[in-house]
């Protein structure tokens, strides 16, 4: 059979696919404050949620030890345990579900020798990064279980960023295989595409300390803070300057708001200078995509900051910053080597 077939870039489309719904599903975890309602990690047998009574009044009284109950949910019965306990056990279920979807078929096309040598450097990279992911979810969980009622807004910055970035390596791996020939316009313009990625990776990054800090739930205001205020004095109120970047809620608010503007900026420049070149029917779809779905992000952060984060918006913010990611890294490898 021939090498780096279609069945490869089925099994990469599987797992992009299941990346995107573990993104989406870790969204409502952290929107319904679910991610802290499994204390333990149990690789294997941590797959079974509790089957009766006895086990779930275990799981809840294991619950009761740490910080989140105790400072935050100690009205909690129960039924109330059990509903945030099920977003955080399908959050893990679908992150073993993609372990055992990539291992497993990739030691078959392995063993069947349909991987070309280069394909499979890219893809020990892809499990190498989906074996971090795994890492920074049980390292993210844990620094929730000591004092604090919440996880690292560093680490939940972390783990959804990586998310984000194996979702783009596996899509890029596929790509690889389904246009092996590729066009290259302009290396400047190319360039141009890189900085729009970064600053979107950046933006997504402010995305999961705004998460972290609960940080929407400020400044419920558009165009402005509030109070008529561009940037609100809350701003830059910690001392050394560097930390209201870093760690202040409405520092890190105003940052997520003031990329936003940049990310849209730069799309922008993006279609107004492909309006200039002769480009393929791809990579003019790609720059279009773009275009619509920067907009579209736009506006729903916009309308997330507006109403202080309900759930669905939330979790759309969250989705549509997943298609801009999948949009970018279409028209990067368009417009690549």
């Amino acid at each position: 059979m021939k090498k780096d077939n279609k069945n490869v870039i089925y099994w990469l489309l599987t797992g992009c696919v299941l990346i995107f719904i573990m993104v989406v599903v870790g969204g409502i975890t952290r929107l319904t404050d679910s991610g802290l309602s499994m204390s333990d990690y149990k690789l294997i047998t941590g797959t079974i949620p509790p089957l009766n009574d006895a086990e779930w009044q275990d799981a809840f009284a294991l619950y009761q030890q740490y910080p989140e109950f105790q400072k935050l949910h100690s009205h909690f019965t129960l039924q109330d345990f059990k509903g945030i306990y099920f977003w955080e056990w399908f959050h893990r279920v679908i992150g073993r579900a993609i372990g055992l979807v990539f291992i497993i078929p990739f030691l078959y096309f392995l063993i069947r020798k349909q991987l070309t040598k280069k394909t499979i450097k890219k893809c020990l990279i892809l499990l190498g990064l989906g074996a971090f992911q795994g890492f920074l979810g049980w390292y993210m969980v844990k620094s929730g279980l000591v004092d604090r009622p919440d996880v690292s807004h560093f680490r939940l910055a972390a783990h959804l960023t990586t998310a984000f970035l194996t979702f783009a390596a596996t899509l890029w791996v596929a790509l690889d295989l389904i246009y092996p020939n590729k066009k290259v316009i302009d290396t400047k313009f190319k360039n141009l595409v890189i900085v729009s990625f970064v600053l979107l990776i950046i933006q997504i990054i402010y995305g999961g300390f705004v998460a972290g800090l609960k940080a929407g739930l400020l400044h419920n205001h558009w165009p402005f803070m509030n109070e008529g205020k561009f940037m609100h004095e809350t701003v830059y109120i910690l001392e050394p300057y560097y930390k209201n970047l870093i760690e202040n809620p409405s520092g890190i608010q105003f940052i997520h708001r003031t990329l936003a503007y940049l990310v849209v900026a730069s799309i922008f420049m993006l279609w107004f200078k492909a309006r200039e070149m002769t480009l393929t029917n791809l990579q003019q779809k790609a720059i279009n995509a773009l275009l619509t779905l920067v907009g579209f992000q736009f506006l729903l952060g916009v309308l997330t900051i507006i109403y202080a984060v309900p759930l669905w918006l939330g979790v759309a913010h969250q989705v549509g910053a997943f298609f801009l990611l999948t949009a970018m890294t279409f028209t990067l490898h368009r417009f690549s080597k």
